[in-house]
């Protein structure tokens, strides 16, 4: 099936020669190792997707009527639409040290991504995160990214340092939150529900910065997408979710 097109294709490195310098393999330091990804998923509601080269491309078909529990096999991960609770039930920090309930957010489509400054993923990220939400953020999309320093020590400012980057580089309007563990036995409990809610591909684990979940309006887990996968990538995912 081929692949959804946009305007600005997916570079899955972008170099940033005076940022990436972390304590790992320097072999990690512009891309994530993602070679392992060399599979394919199906989810219930109807998106096929597939890694191709560095990238990961979606094909969508519609979203069926209704949603079931989660199913696994061999090969294939289904997300989870847990009933017991939704993105909705949490309360986290904003940058500032602010709580927020994020019941604010109920009937919003929301991209949830954990972000660094400091990676090879960062200039193209932040770059597609910030147009997408300028592009829907008056039709019912959030952004919420929350920085996590567990992937390279990419992540090593402080608070109001992350959110100078973020606002002054790349103009990032969409809120972010307090840093925060995503693995580990220090996992923020959104992203413990959020990993429960939709199974990696090789388990929960975040595998590296810029990982993504798609949220729909009722609070619940419907896609999540690994770091190669640009914001432009899930853009027809987002439309889909904003026409339910």
């Amino acid at each position: 099936m081929a692949s959804m097109g946009f305007s600005s294709p997916f570079s899955a490195t972008v170099p940033l020669q005076n940022l990436c310098q972390t304590k790992t393999n320097p072999s990690w330091t512009s891309s994530p190792p993602m070679a392992f990804l060399n599979s394919s998923m199906k989810n219930p509601f109807g998106l096929r997707s597939s890694f191709v080269n560095h990238g990961f491309s979606l094909q969508s078909s519609r979203f069926p009527r209704t949603i079931g529990k989660s199913q696994r096999k061999t090969g294939i991960v289904y997300a989870r639409a847990t009933t017991e609770k939704s993105i909705h039930d949490f309360t986290v920090k904003d940058i500032d040290g602010k709580d927020v309930s994020l019941s604010k957010f109920k009937g919003k489509v929301l991209l949830i991504v954990n972000v660094a400054s400091k990676c090879g993923l960062t200039t193209s990220n932040y770059m597609e995160l910030s147009h997408l939400y300028e592009k829907y953020k008056t039709q019912g999309v959030e952004i919420l990214a929350f920085p996590c320093n567990q992937f390279g020590f990419q992540e090593p400012g402080s608070n109001p340092e992350i959110k100078q980057f973020a606002c002054t580089r790349f103009k990032a309007e969409f809120p972010i939150f307090d840093k925060v563990d995503v693995n580990g036995p220090s996992t923020a409990p959104v992203y413990q529900f959020l990993k429960s809610s939709a199974g990696g591909f090789l388990g929960d684990l975040i595998k590296w910065n810029f990982e993504k979940f798609l949220v729909d309006k009722n609070g619940k887990v419907l896609e999540r997408y690994p770091p190669t996968t640009s914001p432009f990538q899930i853009e027809k995912d987002i439309q889909k979710l904003l026409a339910v």
